[in-house]
Parts: C-alpha cells; sequence; structure tokens
C-alpha cells in the first residue's frame, strides 16, 4: 500500500466548516491535562482513564510532589485505557497495518506498534498533530512503522481493504457514525477488526442532558445517542462481537482529575455529574467486518 511519507504534500479532501473548526480548535490546544501528562514518558493520550485510583497520591504532604504523582497517577489510567483498546484490536502481526481514525497527538497508535510490532497509520484534521505525533515517532525510531497524516478521516484516500484492524478512540463525537463507519468498512479487510471507546448518551434517560450539552459545549462536539452506534454499525457490514459498560471503571478517573488544581479544565464535575445520573456512558464496542 502507497503511503505518503510524514512530512510530504498531499491533497486534501474538503473539509466542512465545521470540520474546520475542530482543526482550528486542535491546532490552538495547547491543555496541560493533555501536554503534562505525556511529558512523564513521551505518550501522548487525547482521552480518559479507566480503572482503580491510588488514592494515596492526594495525601502527599508536599505539595509539589503530590502534583508530581496526581499527574503521573492521571497518565497511569490513561495508558490503561489506551491498553485496554489495543488489546482488543489482535491478533495482528508485525505485517500488518491499523488504522488510528482521529489520532491526537499519537499515543495510541505507538501503543498498537508496541503490542503488536504492526504499521499503523495515524489520521488527525490538525497539522499541529499531525507534526508532533511524526516527531514523536521518529525519536522513538519507528517512523519507519508508525506514521501520522493530516487527513479526514471520512475520506482518507487509504487502499481499501488495505488494514487489518482500525479504531476510534473518543473521536466519534465530531464526525456523522454513517460517513464514519463507511469509510472504516471500506478500509478493513473481510474478518478485520474495529474498535471504539466513546462517551454517548443514553437512549432510555431520554434526550441529550443538560450536562450532555455542557460536554458538547466545552469540546465543540455532537455526543450521539447509544443506539446509533448499533444502527450505522448494522448498516456499514460492522458487527458487534463485544460490549462493554466502562462508565464504572472511569469515574474514579474523573474523580481524582477534580482534585488536581493544576490540571482542571472546568468539565470535570459535568462528567462526573453525567456518569452518575445515568445520562451519558463511556461505552467500548469491538465489531468484526464481515
Amino acid at each position: 500500500m502507497a503511503i505518503p511519507q510524514s512530512g510530504a504534500t498531499v491533497s486534501l479532501p474538503a473539509q466542512s466548516t465545521y470540520q474546520s473548526r475542530v482543526a482550528d480548535y486542535w491546532n490552538a490546544e495547547e491543555n496541560p491535562v493533555n501536554l503534562e501528562l505525556g511529558k512523564i514518558d513521551d505518550l501522548y493520550h487525547h482521552h480518559y482513564g479507566v480503572g482503580d485510583v491510588d488514592w494515596s497520591v492526594v495525601d502527599e504532604p508536599d505539595a509539589a510532589r503530590r502534583q508530581q504523582r496526581v499527574t503521573a497517577e492521571l497518565h497511569r489510567l490513561e495508558h490503561a485505557q489506551a491498553e485496554l483498546l489495543a488489546s482488543h484490536l489482535g491478533p495482528l502481526s508485525p505485517a500488518d497495518r491499523v488504522f488510528d481514525a482521529g489520532c491526537g497527538r499519537g499515543g495510541g497508535s505507538v501503543v498498537a506498534n508496541q503490542r503488536y510490532g504492526c504499521h499503523a497509520d495515524g489520521v488527525t484534521l490538525s497539522t499541529k498533530q499531525a507534526d508532533f505525533a511524526n516527531e514523536q515517532a521518529r525519536a522513538r525510531g519507528i517512523d519507519g512503522k508508525v506514521r501520522y497524516h493530516h487527513r479526514n478521516m471520512l475520506d482518507t484516500g487509504f487502499e481499501t481493504g488495505g488494514y487489518a484492524a482500525s479504531w476510534n478512540n473518543e473521536s466519534t463525537m465530531y464526525v456523522e457514525l454513517d460517513l464514519l463507519f463507511a469509510e472504516h468498512s471500506r478500509l478493513l479487510r473481510r474478518g478485520g477488526r474495529y474498535v471504539v471507546v466513546t462517551g454517548c448518551y443514553n437512549d432510555t434517560y431520554g434526550r441529550a442532558s443538560r450536562e450532555v450539552s455542557l460536554i458538547n459545549a466545552h469540546y465543540i462536539c455532537d455526543i450521539h445517542p447509544r443506539s446509533e452506534y448499533f444502527r450505522a454499525m448494522a448498516r456499514h457490514r460492522l458487527v458487534p462481537v463485544h460490549v462493554e459498560d466502562l462508565t464504572p471503571a472511569t469515574i474514579p478517573y474523573w474523580e481524582l482529575r477534580k482534585t488536581a488544581d493544576h490540571l482542571v479544565t472546568g468539565i470535570e464535575d459535568a462528567f462526573l455529574d453525567a456518569y452518575r445520573n445515568g445520562s451519558f456512558q463511556y461505552l467500548l464496542i469491538v465489531a468484526d467486518r464481515v
């Protein structure tokens, strides 16, 4: 499969006005909750965490040391989420290709490469993120296998059937699901694996709650109802084989993040309230391309 070298000029598919606004947002973003965590080991994750918290970090008496320990614990939980997603991509071989849709600063593709030795292509609307992620890959010496592209994940231009696995990690709320799943279905070979981790609003609650609306406004996104994931997958030959509600596993992460005065963004209470009142869920869906 012909993949442009990093830094090569490519003809980008047209972006909608909304997508251009999203690109502007991420090109300007310098959020400490993304950057400070990534500096720990140069793995930058643009998503949230799962798992039990080591609450001893908040009892650290030295203020500077407490900040460091809380930051490290949040990063550990975010990395655990990336590993959980990657664990559902296999079995993969070093010869296989995987596709990271909405790759951010690139941590997920690195995790997949470390686990399977596979080739990875990440796509982002942000030139700043793509350049940063490619520099990280070069620094790790994996740029021959892990590459990031300034492209539209709804219309990548990559080879049909060229990928053994693909995923979205908290990026589906920026696109129409039918367009997204059509592209994943096109890119995946028959029997290929698609994985998504996402926040979605709970249909049984009713319409999107006030808290979900606040999250939408904060991130300039449009959170989808849970049911629409399954309807859209069915329309595009993606058959779920595993579904897991990660809501209980992510609440501790948000409880810890709320204590991190040096990292809070002001959206923490909205996430916690939405998870607790049942209007919002954190979902893992694993599907096979048939």
